[in-house]
């Protein structure tokens, strides 16, 4: 599991080392937490094996044993297992519509997935609204995926902006990213289930401590959150792409307003919390996210490569680039496995995607 303590102490020591050799880190504004990037060093830092190259749009990657699993946004989980690689069609009862950046996005392994094969997805359908999201609970008997239960339905879906991560928090909650889908009102709208973190338990109910009275929403004004990621102290971060650059990491605290689209980046307003880093004018496109010990490795699709933040600096650094458009990161063991996603969304066809693994040269 991404949460496991002795993971996290043989993720840090790796990071540190690529970290530490690092030639260039970023310059921040004196206000904090906005900047651009520090580049790669030219001297090669991993040892880089190609897992896959047959891969589709893949969006989430999970691992459970020595099995690795992936969704890709057509509607399949592909899954790896001992070199040998399996597509499989996920069966719903609301058909996966793959229109853009939505299609089946992210997933949730249960704690017990090696033995109940239960597994938290986050997919777009066609509704009477249009484009919509929901959160379903799948079982792999390992011949098939296929829908159980409906967690959530009517997400508010966008050819674009869908937020769909997916994750299990530390307090055993399922935590969910929605995009704003391009309407001004809906981030802000406490009614309405776009532009925030939804949090829930893994039945789908709405846990009796969350700050809004049964409410599914966690934090609001959010613009299109891709990432969510726990700290080895339990602190929530959530990845988000902002309008033009001004890409977000914020720390999320329950009840907090992110402030879109009233505010971006580091602006202040009162009643609202800036970011705790932002790119500036740079455009990230950041996705996925995962702690290795302290540091918060983000996958970002525009600038090409995996970023690592200091979270006792706020610094960010450029650890690994292929020139790929990097979806999600999976730190495990020493290992560290990247999925690319190389067609924009705005894109029409095929996307020719791969699974690499990185493991540091120390």
């Amino acid at each position: 599991m991404r949460s496991s303590v002795t993971k996290w102490r043989c993720h840090a020591s790796a990071i540190l080392a690529i970290i530490s050799a690092s030639a260039v880190s970023v310059c921040f504004a004196q206000s904090g937490g906005a900047g651009r990037l520090g580049a790669a060093t030219a001297r090669p830092q991993w040892n880089v094996e190609v897992v896959s190259q047959d891969l589709d749009y893949p969006w989430d990657i999970e691992r459970a044993g020595e099995r690795i699993f992936m969704t890709e946004k057509a509607g399949n989980i592909v899954m790896v297992d001992a070199g040998r690689q399996r597509r499989f069609p996920v069966h719903t009862s609301d058909p996966i519509v793959a229109e853009g950046g939505g299609g089946l996005l992210g997933m949730a392994l249960s704690s017990d997935f090696q033995s109940s094969g239960l597994v938290f997805l986050y997919h777009s359908y066609q509704s009477r609204a249009g484009l919509t999201n929901k959160v379903i609970q799948a079982r792999f008997d390992g011949k098939e995926w296929a829908e159980v239960k409906v967690l959530l339905a009517g997400i508010p879906g966008h050819r674009l902006y869908n937020g769909g991560r997916v994750a299990l928090g530390p307090d055993g909650h399922l935590y969910v990213t929605t995009g704003w889908t391009e309407n001004r009102e809906r981030p802000q709208d406490l009614r309405s289930l776009a532009g925030k973190v939804l949090r829930m338990t893994v039945s789908g109910q709405i846990p009796a401590d969350n700050p809004f009275p049964a409410s599914y929403v966690y934090s609001y004004g959010h613009r299109n959150p891709q990432g969510l990621a726990w700290d080895p102290l339990g602190q929530l971060f959530s990845i988000e792409h902002g309008q033009l650059g001004h890409d977000e990491i914020n720390q999320v605290k329950p009840g907090a307003n992110y402030g879109w689209p009233l505010a971006e980046g580091r602006e202040q307003r009162v009643g609202m919390e800036p970011a705790w880093v932002e790119s500036g004018q740079e455009t990230w496109a950041p996705s996925g996210a995962a702690f290795s010990g302290n540091f918060l490795l983000v996958s970002a699709l525009g600038a090409r490569g995996l970023l690592a933040v200091d979270p006792s600096t706020r610094t960010v650094r450029t650890v690994f680039s292929s020139g790929d458009r990097i979806r999600d990161v999976l730190p495990a063991g020493r290992d560290i496995y990247v999925i690319t996603t190389n067609r924009s969304p705005r894109g029409e066809g095929p996307s020719k995607d791969r699974l690499l693994k990185l493991t540091p040269q120390l």
